[in-house]
């Protein structure tokens, strides 16, 4: 409440919690309610959580006709109120999270399923670190074929890829300026910003957080702040896995270490090659691969994305400084030893990808898991086990992986496959052009 009191000139909010896909579903309000909300709550169906990427209702869903379609209690996360720059009136956002009447959390909300592996952690003694980096196109969709917007300072449209050129991100100063002064309103972290290999594409890193609520937080508030701040300025931004079928797609690289008790780095055994703790960690990761798969690429456009020699993974395995492999070990001092997973895409709920991550590490940590050797070289040559071929088979292999049952509730897995089976067989019928602009400004 004291946000508000600060900033008297907004009459509005909005209430928003994030669904399966990452899409926010809320309310708008007069600002009077706010304390209210803030003792009391508001109410959402249950079902609410668990639309398809339409907003269609899932069909057969347990949570609508044969339960009556009920109502769960939608609470203020840690976060409290903040401003959403990207409208033009003064408005207020508050974050939610799903409850049932009687206090319990709701197993179906993926903010949960992350505090779920986050208590694992606690109660284990450790404490994840994490870190995103974040990739997003710039994209004037105004007409029949997508195309780079043209620049807010010279006019001019620069259609080749400019990989870390300082004149890409001049381009677009006063949006990158604005957007980081939306991140300093919001306590979203963001850090360093490079043009990225294809054409109005950017990356933005937020930085290491010792709570992964707040690093999930983060990416989800930061997706939706580019994309309405990108609409203010007349263009779209977009974290769509793979918009351009020339250029390579958008991916959302998550960065974790593992702090023991004492604060001190389990990673870090003082060499090169880290400690046994991180070795436990990659095998888990790499076990939980395929099944988490359907988790890091959501949508069927995400699996354009993952093909042979356009930067992102294949196959599974782990290496030492080299952006082929799906797991990478950075070169870094010993004490900042860490893991980067490298196959979630932009277009992945942040909530469900930092705890199938932090899970899946857990899991090995937790077994003592016998890591594979690391490669050398480039991964797509490697002969490795390859990710699930295609999203009908990541749910397939999500719904039946012993390592996600691990993970996640089983009440959030049925209700996830069911949501990916429904919009599977759906999107079977939209065209290339179609698929394009349903995803565009959703994912």
């Amino acid at each position: 409440m004291d946000w508000l009191r600060e900033h008297p000139e907004v009459r509005t909010i909005r209430v928003a919690a994030a669904d399966l896909n990452g899409v926010a579903r809320g309310k708008r309000m007069p600002a009077r309610f706010a304390e209210k909300l803030m003792t009391e709550g508001t109410k959402f169906p249950f079902s609410v959580l668990n639309m398809d990427i339409w907003g269609e209702d899932i069909e057969d869903s347990p949570l609508v006709f044969k339960a009556g379609d009920p109502d769960g209690v939608l609470m203020p996360t840690e976060r409290g109120f903040m401003p959403m720059p990207w409208l033009q009136a003064p408005t207020g956002l508050l974050p939610l999270w799903m409850f049932h009447p009687d206090g319990r959390p709701y197993d179906g909300d993926p903010r949960h399923a992350l505090a779920q592996v986050a208590d694992r952690y606690k109660a284990a003694g450790l404490t994840p670190v994490v870190a995103t980096e974040l990739e997003f196109f710039l994209i004037d969709d105004s007409g029949k074929h997508l195309q780079v917007p043209p620049s807010p300072r010279s006019g001019k449209r620069r259609t080749g890829a400019e990989t870390l050129s300082l004149r890409a991100l001049d381009a677009f100063d006063v949006f990158f300026t604005e957007l980081y002064d939306a991140c300093e309103a919001m306590d979203i972290p963001a850090d360093t910003a490079i043009s990225e290999a294809a054409p109005g594409q950017f990356e933005i890193n937020l930085m290491h957080q010792p709570d992964p609520l707040k690093a999930a937080d983060d990416a989800w508030l930061f997706k939706q702040l580019v994309k309405g701040l990108a609409r203010r300025f007349g263009f779209a931004g977009s974290f769509m896995a793979k918009p351009y079928e020339l250029f390579n797609g958008n991916g959302m690289h998550v960065h974790f270490s593992v702090l023991d008790r004492e604060g001190r780095n389990i990673f870090d055994d003082g060499s090169d090659a880290g400690s046994d703790m991180l070795r436990h960690a990659v095998a888990g990761c790499l076990a939980a691969m395929p099944g988490s798969t359907l988790v890091f690429a959501p949508h069927e456009n995400s699996y354009d994305r993952l093909v042979p020699n356009a930067h992102a993974p294949t196959g599974i395995g782990w290496a030492y400084e080299n952006r082929t492999s799906a797991i990478r070990i950075p070169s870094s001092s010993p004490a900042a030893r860490r893991i980067e997973h490298r196959t979630p895409g932009g277009d992945v709920n942040p909530y469900l990808m930092v705890a199938a991550v932090l899970g899946a590490a857990l899991n090995g940590i937790e077994d003592r898991a016998a890591c594979p050797p690391h490669i050398t070289g480039n991964a797509y040559a490697q002969g490795l086990e390859q990710l699930p071929a295609g999203w009908g088979k990541a749910i397939d292999c999500f719904e039946a992986s012993p390592e996600i049952r691990r993970i996640f509730p089983a009440h959030l897995i049925e209700n996830l496959v069911m949501t990916k089976r429904q919009e599977l067989h759906y999107m079977a019928e939209l065209s290339d052009e179609e698929t394009v602009e349903l995803y565009l400004d959703t994912v």
